[in-house]
């Protein structure tokens, strides 16, 4: 594969998506980030958290 055929299948991400993934990277202790795709563009960002509670 060639880096110009890469850039092309490469998502685009803009300045404001990254910012939101890494708001929510820094917002989570606990879960997941799952970033959807579609068409090579960001589509979509869901989090899933999880709150834990010592059981002591």
């Amino acid at each position: 594969m060639t880096s110009e055929t890469r850039k092309n299948n490469q998502a685009q991400v803009t300045p404001e998506i990254a910012d939101q993934i890494v708001s929510i990277l820094q917002g989570i202790r606990f879960g997941s980030v799952e970033i959807v795709i579609h068409d090579g563009k960001v589509v979509q960002i869901e989090r899933k958290e999880k709150i834990r509670f010592d059981a002591k």
